[in-house]
C-alpha cells in the first residue's frame, strides 16, 4: 500500500505498505478511552491514516497521502459503487465524526471535542488522497513518550464492527501495559496480572462504546455489543479474549476480560522486524535487566544455601531464566524471613523444604520455592505476634550512669575543681544506689 507523506516542502516521500501486518497504529491512551462518535468506516479510515504518521519525524503540515486503490483494498471494496461510498464515508467523517476526550488534570477533568480529520482532498482522475489532521488531535498522535498504545493495523482491518474496534483498542492498551511492566518491572505481580485481566464498569464500557442510550437491557447490550465484539476480536486479531460478569447485588456491575496473545509463527520478515526501534529498545532493556538479576542471584547467599540443600544444581545456576526468576520472585521473600528470623531462619526453612521436596518440583524450581516461602511467611508473622521472644530483634543494651550523665554534664570533666569532682562522684554513687533499689544508710 503506497503511502505518501510530505517530508519537506515540494518533496514527497513514498512508503510502501504491502505488508499490513508490519504497520502499527500508535495513539495516546486518552484517545483510546475517549468516546468515538463515528461509525466503523470513518474510524477505520482514521486508524489507517494514523498508521502513516512517522512519530519520530511527524509531518509538519499534519498531512499524509493515501492511495485510493490501496485504501479500497484495505476496506476490501471492489464493487462499481466504491467511489461513491468512499465520498460518502469521507463526508460523514467530517460532518459527524469526532472524539470526546476526557483527561484527568490537577484540579479535575478536562474535556475536549475534536474533529480528527477536517480536511480531505482527492480528484476523480488521480489515485492520491490527501488527509490532513486537525492541530488539536496531533498531540495525541506524536511525541508519545508515555501513556500510549501501539496496535497492529492488520488487526483493525479485519474487524467489521465499531464496537469490536473500540474494544480491541482498549484491550490492546491494557495488554501493552502488561508486556511493558512484565519486562521493566515497577509494578507488583498482582498489578501486572491485572493488565491482562482488566476490569471495566458497565457504565464506563457503555460510555466508551457510546451506548449509554442504546440497548438499555443488559442482555441486549451483551448480545449486540459485548459478545459479538469478543468473538470477532478472537477470530480476527492476535488476541484470544474471554470475559466474566461481576455482579453487585442483583445487577451486573462490571466486566473482567481475560486476554491471551496468540502464538506467532516465525515469518520471512523477522530480520526487518528486528530493526524496529521499539523492538530493539525493549530487547535491550530486557537483556540488561536479565543480566543484572543474574549477577545479583549468583552473588546472593541464598544461592549458596539452595545449592547446599540440593534445591538447585549446577544446571539451574547456568540457566539465566531460573536464576533471574529466583532473584526477582523468591529472594525478596527470603529477605523478609531473614528480617524476622535471621539467615539461620532461612536455612532452617530451606532444610524443611528440601525434606518435603518431590520429584516434580525440580522442573519449576522458582514456582516451587516461591509457593513454599509464601506459605511460610504468614506463619512467621503469627508466631511473632503470639511469641515475641521468637522474633529476630535485640533489646538495646542499657546505658551506664556515666553515659547518661554525659548527656547532661558534658563539660564538667574539664572545668570542675577536684572538690567539685568528688561531690559529683558522691552524687552519682547515691543515684546509682537508688537506681539499684538500695536504701541509704543515713538515719532519718
Amino acid at each position: 500500500m503506497p503511502i505518501i507523506s510530505k517530508k519537506q516542502e515540494n518533496q514527497k516521500q513514498v512508503l510502501t505498505l504491502n505488508d499490513l501486518e508490519k504497520r502499527k497504529v500508535v495513539e495516546h491512551n486518552s484517545l483510546i478511552t475517549s468516546i468515538a462518535k463515528m461509525d466503523k468506516t470513518p474510524l477505520k479510515m482514521f486508524e489507517l491514516a494514523v498508521s502513516c504518521i512517522d512519530t519520530e519525524e511527524p509531518p509538519k503540515d499534519h498531512t499524509v497521502y493515501l492511495s485510493k486503490a490501496e485504501l479500497f483494498a484495505f476496506f476490501k471494496v471492489s464493487d462499481n459503487d466504491k467511489h461513491s461510498r468512499f465520498k460518502e464515508a469521507v463526508e460523514k467523517m467530517q460532518k459527524q465524526a469526532f472524539f470526546k476526550i476526557k483527561e484527568k488534570k490537577d484540579k479535575g477533568f478536562e474535556f475536549e471535542n475534536i474533529v480528527p480529520i477536517p480536511y480531505v482532498k482527492w480528484t476523480d482522475y488521480h489515485d492520491e488522497v490527501l488527509i490532513r489532521f486537525s492541530p488539536e488531535i496531533i498531540p495525541y498522535l506524536v511525541n508519545l513518550k508515555k501513556n500510549f498504545t501501539q496496535h497492529a493495523l492488520s488487526d483493525i482491518a479485519e474487524l467489521n464492527s465499531k464496537y469490536s474496534i473500540i474494544l480491541y483498542r482498549w484491550l490492546s492498551m491494557n495488554y501493552n501495559q502488561y508486556e511493558h511492566y512484565s519486562v521493566k518491572g515497577g509494578r507488583r505481580e498482582e498489578q501486572v496480572e491485572s493488565y491482562r485481566n482488566p476490569s471495566i464498569s458497565i457504565r464506563e464500557l457503555r460510555e466508551m462504546t457510546d451506548t449509554i442510550k442504546e440497548y438499555s437491557r443488559f442482555q441486549s447490550f451483551e448480545n449486540r455489543v459485548l459478545k459479538n465484539a469478543v468473538v470477532e476480536i478472537t477470530q480476527h486479531t492476535s488476541f484470544n479474549v474471554s470475559y466474566e460478569k461481576v455482579k453487585k447485588g442483583r445487577s451486573i456491575d462490571s466486566i473482567v476480560f481475560h486476554i491471551a496473545k496468540k502464538p506467532v509463527a516465525k515469518n520471512e520478515y523477522y530480520k526487518q522486524e528486528e530493526q524496529d526501534p521499539v523492538y530493539l529498545e525493549n530487547k535491550a532493556d530486557r537483556e540488561v535487566k536479565q543480566q543484572a538479576l543474574f549477577t545479583e542471584a549468583m552473588q546472593s547467599p541464598y544461592t549458596k544455601l539452595l545449592g547446599e540443600k540440593w534445591l538447585i544444581n549446577v544446571a539451574d545456576m547456568q540457566n539465566i531464566s531460573t536464576m533471574t526468576g529466583l532473584a526477582e520472585k523468591v529472594y525478596p521473600l527470603y529477605d523478609e524471613l531473614k528480617e524476622a528470623r535471621g539467615l539461620k531462619g532461612v536455612e532452617t526453612h530451606l532444610s524443611y523444604v528440601a525434606s518435603k521436596q518431590e520429584g516434580y518440583s525440580k522442573r519449576n524450581v522458582v514456582k516451587y520455592l516461591k509457593t513454599a516461602i509464601e506459605g511460610y511467611l504468614p506463619t512467621v508473622a503469627l508466631q511473632d505476634l503470639e511469641q515475641p521472644e521468637r522474633a529476630n530483634y535485640k533489646k538495646p543494651k542499657p546505658r551506664t550512669l556515666e553515659e547518661v550523665a554525659k548527656d547532661f554534664l558534658p563539660e564538667y570533666e574539664n572545668i570542675t575543681t577536684e572538690t567539685e569532682k568528688e561531690e559529683l562522684r558522691q552524687i552519682k554513687a547515691e543515684i546509682d544506689k537508688k537506681l539499684r533499689g538500695e536504701v541509704s544508710q543515713k538515719s532519718h
